[in-house]
């Protein structure tokens, strides 16, 4: 909350969810099958988003803007 630039919006996590990309799959996590997806906000700015599918749901872990110094220039691939 006290970064505004950082916050992301429901409608920004649904388009993720909709229209984003799978850039890391974990079958194995400890939580059970989760992922990561790379989407874009109208701004052009990048989200990622870690879930995990269910039987009967989406679960969202956690959602966040990643770093660039942490991230390829296209954000799928870590440095």
């Amino acid at each position: 909350m006290a970064r505004p630039d950082r916050l992301i919006t429901p409608i920004e996590i649904k388009a993720v969810i909709d229209g984003g990309e799978v850039i890391e799959d974990y079958p194995d996590d400890a939580r059970g099958h989760s992922c990561l997806l790379l989407g874009w906000d109208g701004d052009h700015r990048p989200i990622h988003l870690v879930c995990s599918p269910k039987e009967d749901y989406l679960a969202i872990i956690t959602a966040y803007i990643p770093a660039s110094e942490d991230w390829g220039s296209e954000f799928r691939v870590r440095r």
